[in-house]
């Protein structure tokens, strides 16, 4: 099924009054351009197959198809219709520039709406828009005003206007729900200091528009900046609704046709980093080759061919072939939709929903007998208030999984929302001290008051006086991932700006997942309370007790102190006998991780003389090549980093981490480091230790390969690409 297509006409006036301005503020035309842009914008990054034309009108020159001797003088078109491009948008940042003539702009509409009806003879539009932007500054003539009403309707062409200003007015009359729109997103610009012609201007739209849509009208006429904060977010990339036909079975004997679509799934970038040649910007004047080499000292070459991969299995590597590999993935038959059972509802609790698509499964579509039985399962369900466990495999290539199918019914449509559950591997169980049975963590009645008013407080439901509800303050599934808004804005200015640093965050970002001012000024008092009534006390360090020895010992006493009854750290895998012992005078080779944490811990310890103690340990280890060094040296890389965030030594640490990659890398040390990766041993950062900089995402960048291998990709995910449903069901 094709998604429809429309054919979009952009006219702009560039008269000379749009570029009149008062000192400080933006031009119309200037402002116009920037709602152009961000449409424009919207289009391309989205991917969508609507095509766009732009008009002119108020140019110096003429080019249009009606133009005569004094008829639609000083329009033109300056791009035919066309898919929008970044040539366009390098168009109307710069090549458009204001004229010193004025144009009709019902002429202007006539001029679109002959360019609509010429250029897409032979293509397929469903919906065809005119975008008019001006500032109503230019002489207007209503004498085609009805013809132009009746080829609008006739051709289904719908208009739109954009002003500098709202045409709305502000006498307190007028629809109400307009008014309560404008009060809460306040867009609309008061109608101060019109001019007798833009009065005139504004009486024609005003006309023209209720002519077309007696009821809702002026809703197609926008401000300047109502437009521009509307845009600001880029559009999703739209979707093909496909369809996944399969047969739902309970049982041997019961079998319905059934058709799902993806209702919800994480949206991912489809457009990956490449690598291109930084002068041509062409990715095939860059040739990547990979080489497999033996860990020799001559480095010998090796062929593919005489390669196998090998899985590590504890400090052995397990060799797996592709083979191995085919035989071993899960054969199921075909594509499968099997009931196994049937459970009550409140059995399965919403925390157990797992993976990454949420299907809407549906009777076949033309199929009377699949969907008087499948209507009927659907309201038993429903009545009986069961769900049913389902087995889903989305072809034979997958692996099955086990879900859940709900019953959904609205008034347009009804179906099964599928949901898959885990397996026993994927739960995690903890257990935890109840706070019931402890009188200390028994709140009180006026705290539980108090959260209870905060939580009133932060209700995300706007209602009226009248308690009906009447606006959702807070809708996720209508916030657009800021991830990829940035994304767009930072690719969108290296469009055009390839030497120059990035533009930072807009601010509509930044505030995107804030919490709704009215919540936050509501619940500024219950916060008070809530301070009030759970009191924090900054505790401080807890003193260390000390004992006669350390009062009266020798000053130049190195040793440990044989009498203290307590470590710093009662979690430590080593005993206070050990240091009692005092026999521990260097890292040695027998047991270098305990002997560490001993020497780390002793008075007056040089930590950095005891980790280069510790390194070169760790270096005569890694010179064996061997699987039971390398674990020697990987516990001793572990212990290390433990107590480096302990003793705050976070510099001497990381400093070696990072000289130990180097040396990994020239000594070919691939084996070790791939152990390191797998322990995710990595720098320290910051969120561990007050006196690392590195974040979470560099320590994990650190420890990515430098290169991965170009390997083929699976046929599909076990999702399969059952897409979006978009526009198939009307609610």
């Amino acid at each position: 099924m094709a998604r429809s297509k429309a054919a979009i006409v952009l006219c702009l006036d560039v008269g000379f009054t749009m570029s009149n301005s008062c000192p400080g503020e933006e031009s119309s035309l200037e402002q116009a351009k920037k709602v152009m842009t961000k449409f424009v914008q919207r289009q391309v990054f989205a991917e969508s197959k609507d095509e766009v034309a732009v008009v002119l009108f108020g140019t110096d020159g003429t080019r249009n198809g009606l133009a005569s001797e004094d008829q639609y003088q000083n329009i033109t078109v300056h791009r035919s219709l066309m898919l929008p491009d970044f040539d366009l948008l390098e168009d109307i940042q710069t090549v458009i520039q204001p004229g010193s003539q004025q144009a009709d702009f019902l002429d202007a509409i006539i001029v679109c709406m002959d360019l609509l009806q010429k250029e897409t003879v032979g293509k397929k539009f469903e919906k065809r828009h005119i975008e008019l932007f001006t500032d109503l500054n230019s002489p207007v003539s209503e004498d085609q005003l009805e013809i132009i009403v009746a080829n609008l309707k006739k051709t289904g062409t719908s208009l739109q206007f954009f002003l500098p200003f709202s045409v709305n007015d502000d006498d307190g009359g007028g629809d109400k729900s307009a008014h309560v729109h404008s009060h809460l997103h306040q867009n609309s610009f008061p109608r101060k200091g019109l001019t007798e012609q833009q009065k005139e201007g504004v009486d024609v739209v005003t006309k023209l528009m209720h002519t077309l849509d007696e009821g809702g009208g002026l809703e197609e006429i926008y401000t300047f900046r109502e437009s521009l904060e509307r845009l600001s977010m880029f559009k999703k990339i739209e979707r093909r609704p496909a369809p996944w036909t399969c047969q739902l079975t309970i049982g041997s004997n019961l079998s319905i046709r059934i058709v799902a679509y993806k209702s919800l799934t994480e949206e991912k970038v489809k457009k990956t980093w490449t690598v291109v040649d930084a002068k041509t910007l062409k990715k095939e004047d860059v040739q990547k080759e990979t080489v497999y080499c033996l860990n020799d000292d001559d480095e010998t070459e090796v062929q593919k061919d005489d390669t196998i991969q090998g899985f590590r299995y504890g400090s052995d590597i397990i060799p797996f072939s592709k083979e191995d590999e085919e035989q071993m993935k899960y054969k199921a038959e075909a594509k499968c939709f099997s009931v196994l059972g049937f459970s009550r509802a409140s059995q399965v609790q919403r925390h157990c929903y797992v993976g990454n698509q949420v299907l809407k499964v549906f009777a076949a579509k033309d199929d009377e007998n699949a969907a008087v039985a499948f209507s009927a399962l659907v309201h038993a369900l429903d009545e009986l208030k069961v769900v049913a466990i389902v087995r889903y495999v989305y072809d034979r290539r997958c692996n099955p999984q086990i879900g859940v199918a709900f019953p959904y019914i609205k008034d347009a449509y009804e179906c099964l929302i599928y949901v898959q559950l885990p397996y026993m591997e994927d739960v995690r169980q903890y257990m935890f001290s109840s706070l019931k049975n402890n009188k200390k963590f028994t709140p009180t009645a006026d705290q539980l008051s108090a959260v209870d008013s905060l939580i009133d407080s932060m209700n995300l439901v706007y209602e009226d006086d009248d308690g009906e509800t009447f606006e959702d303050l807070f809708k996720p599934s209508k916030i657009p991932n800021p991830h990829f808004q940035r994304l767009y804005q930072c690719l969108q200015h290296k469009a055009f700006h390839p030497n120059e640093p990035l533009p930072p965050i807009e601010q509509h970002l930044l505030e995107m997942l804030e919490m709704p001012c009215m919540v936050k000024e509501r619940c500024q008092v219950p916060l008070e309370k809530v301070k009030a009534l759970f009191p924090l006390k900054d505790v401080g360090k807890k003193k260390e007790e000390k004992t006669a020895q350390d009062i009266f010992k020798d000053d130049n006493e190195d040793g440990p102190n044989p009498k203290k009854q307590k470590i710093e750290d009662e979690e430590d895998s080593f005993s206070i006998i050990k240091l009692a012992e005092g026999s521990v005078t260097s890292v040695g080779s027998v047991n270098p991780a305990e002997d560490f944490r001993i020497l780390v811990r002793q008075k007056n310890a040089d930590f950095k003389d005891v980790s280069q103690q510790l390194i070169n340990r760790i270096d005569q280890f890694l010179e064996h090549k061997s699987s039971q060094y390398y674990m020697k040296g990987i516990n001793c890389i572990r212990v290390f980093r433990e107590e480096a965030v302990k003793l705050s030594k976070v510099r001497c640490f990381n400093d070696f981490l990072q000289a130990l990659k180097s040396k990994v890398e020239d000594k070919a040390l691939v084996d070790f480091w791939e152990i390191v990766v797998q322990d995710r041993i990595s720098l320290i950062t910051k969120d561990e230790a007050e006196g690392s900089s590195v974040t979470s995402e560099e320590a994990e960048k650190f420890l990515a390969p430098k290169e991965k291998r170009n390997e083929p990709l699976p046929a599909t995910d076990e999702g399969g690409d059952v897409d979006d449903l978009v526009s198939t069901i009307k609610t």
